[in-house]
């Protein structure tokens, strides 16, 4: 495929003016002049049904294949780690940066077999206008709908996500016979540093440990925080041997981490409940199971694991 710099597109009012311009600079006499603003603004109307972000770009490609013909669209936005597909991609392309605004709203990159002609690149910038908008919304949208998901102290998910995921997860893990462990990980005596150095000492020390355990999972991973100083670890595909073994890599790891504070360190530490799906667990009696295993951790002195038997 080739490689190609992409072009900015600035939607101030100016800049749509000038691409509709460049739209007629060769007119096509076979063409009704007026079918690209038909086109534009049936798009318009269509893109407002959805704040999606894979049935908007569906939408939008749908729409402009009726003037300008294309194997598939790439969108990609860096700055929020998206990146979607519409179609085969194929050698020739057309990318264009799209900006509102002075937002960056990332590249999209149009490819088909053939080269794309001047007119058709006038008509795709054009085009690229019934798009803008809708798409600031589908990201300002995506961008709510993830903070509803995570923890905003250490960005991780939240409670709601998990229980959500536990739910989900158990159900898969029955469908297709798979392994399924849950780890629930408590901070070490967090209120006695948050009363002896304040609240900030104990946040930084909360983070420092979400990321520690972050940088030990899979992508296929879920982390959540559960709680002020409790955080939850759903493994799939996972057996409670596995699950024991990434719990005291995880307890290790944790037990590196020095804070200091006015001159004194803080040695942080662990204490988790590990519990394996059984045939007769419920996502709540499964968590549950975890939960009393962490309990007896707590009980045996902290920073260890205790793993819950099959009851």
């Amino acid at each position: 495929m080739q490689t190609e710099t992409a072009k900015t597109i600035d939607f101030s009012a100016r800049s749509i003016e000038r691409a509709a311009t460049l739209a007629w600079l060769k007119p096509d006499p076979r063409e009704q002049r007026q079918r690209p603003y038909d086109t534009a603004l049936r798009t318009i109307a269509l893109l407002q049904t959805t704040l999606e972000l894979n049935p908007l770009l569906r939408l939008y490609s749908r729409e402009v294949n009726t003037t300008v013909a294309h194997s598939s669209i790439h969108y990609r936005n860096i700055g929020q780690g998206i990146d979607l597909r519409v179609g085969r991609s194929a050698r020739y392309r057309r990318t264009f940066r799209v900006v509102v605004e002075k937002q960056d709203l990332g590249r999209l990159t149009f490819t088909r077999g053939k080269p794309f002609t001047p007119r058709e690149t006038a008509l795709l910038e054009f085009l690229l206008s019934s798009l803008a908008y809708p798409l600031r919304n589908a990201l300002q949208y995506e961008d709510a709908f993830q903070a509803s998901l995570t923890d905003p102290l250490t960005g991780v998910y939240n409670r709601s996500m998990m229980e959500t995921a536990l739910r989900r997860e158990v159900s898969l893990a029955r469908r297709h016979g798979v392994p399924l462990s849950l780890i629930i990980l408590d901070i070490d005596k967090l209120k006695a540093v948050n009363d002896h150095y304040g609240h900030e000492t104990g946040d930084r020390l909360i983070k420092a440990i979400a990321e520690s355990v972050a940088g030990s999972l899979r992508k296929t991973d879920i982390f959540s925080r559960f709680g002020g100083d409790e955080f939850v670890l759903l493994l799939s595909n996972t057996d409670r041997q596995g699950a024991t073994v990434l719990a005291e890599t995880i307890r290790k790891r944790i037990g590196g981490i020095t804070r200091f504070f006015d001159g004194e360190s803080i040695k942080a530490s662990v204490s988790m409940g590990v519990a394996a799906l059984t045939a007769k667990d419920s996502d709540k009696t499964f968590f549950a199971r975890a939960d009393r295993a962490l309990y007896r951790a707590k009980s045996a002195g902290r920073n260890c694991i205790k793993v819950a038997g099959t009851r």
